[in-house]
């Protein structure tokens, strides 16, 4: 997975960065690839930025609406499951309204530190089958749009497309990676879990550490496609950050170098009135913990 940066680390990391300011780094000023020639051929795409994405203590995320969300719902931000400040969820293991109090950095459109919004829990957070947390705050979309001027990111409710302009925007790096969606993958796995129908970037968007989290936009429409979440760093096979493929007849397959993201398209059917998580809800896929009633 694009690991989570910790500590002395990240901060070593962020300076390196700044003092390197050359091609491919990461550095704290806004920096946009130029990405795939199909999205610069994009007539109708809509301008990405950072308007809306958070930056984590090890990893990015966003800020995030439903479709029905209403302004005086609690705000909701998403990331990684494997970001979540308790640890990595093992695999089957599935996490519901549990207490938090993690803050996030909210930033604007040209990457610039608005303020903190904190979380009250938890509602939902998993590694199987996806790779996502969403946090609920304690804000409402009112209350951050009027202090902040920023409205959330809206999650997309259909399947991403083969070819599609996406980008990755990092609130952790300050940093938007361009490409195109390559293809999807019916099984991802990595160490001991295991993903469904991800999706597979074009070459040009070379994620690393840190962000994970981040939300894939699709650029025609300017909502969330998918979470960014891993990469095959070394080309071994199926190990943690060495994600292998495994097609319908199970043939397994490597691609070093190559990064994913996990489909959002499905979150929404699981939220109802008040963004409140319904895991029974008609359509909802995402799995439920051990002992729920199915």
């Amino acid at each position: 997975m694009n690991r989570p940066l910790v500590g002395t680390l990240a901060t070593a990391l962020l300076g390196a960065a700044a003092l390197v300011g050359g091609a491919g780094s990461a550095g704290a000023a806004p920096q946009v690839s130029s990405g795939h020639p199909q999205q610069q051929a994009a007539h109708h795409a809509k301008a990405v930025d950072f308007a809306g994405t958070v930056a984590l203590s090890n990893c990015s995320g966003s800020l995030v609406k439903m479709p029905t969300s209403q302004p005086n719902d609690p705000a909701l931000v998403m990331s990684n499951g494997h970001c979540l400040e308790s640890g990595m969820p093992g695999a089957g293991e599935v996490i519901v309204d549990q207490p938090s109090s993690r803050r996030f950095t909210l930033l604007d459109k040209s990457a610039r530190e608005l303020g903190k919004i904190k979380a009250t829990k938890v509602a939902y957070a998993t590694m199987t089958d996806t790779d996502v947390t969403l946090y609920e705050t304690g804000s409402t979309y009112a209350q951050i749009e009027q202090k902040y001027k920023i409205k959330p990111l809206e999650l997309a409710t259909t399947h991403p497309v083969k070819g599609a302009a996406i980008s990755v925007v990092s609130g952790y790096w300050k940093k938007i990676y361009s490409c195109s969606v390559d293809g999807f993958v019916p099984t991802l796995k990595e160490g001991d879990w295991t993903w469904k129908d991800s999706v597979r970037y074009t070459p040009e968007c070379k994620t690393i550490g840190g962000t994970s989290g981040s939300p894939v936009v699709d650029t025609a429409s300017g909502k969330v496609a998918a979470i960014n979440n891993t990469g095959n760093e070394d080309g071994e096979k199926c190990t943690v950050n060495n994600p292998c493929e495994v097609d319908e007849n199970g043939n397994v397959t490597v691609h070093k170098g190559t990064n994913y993201a996990e489909e959002t398209y499905g979150i929404p059917k699981c939220f109802g009135v008040g963004n409140k998580l319904d895991l029974s809800a008609a359509g909802c896929e995402l799995p439920k913990p051990s002992g729920a009633r199915r």
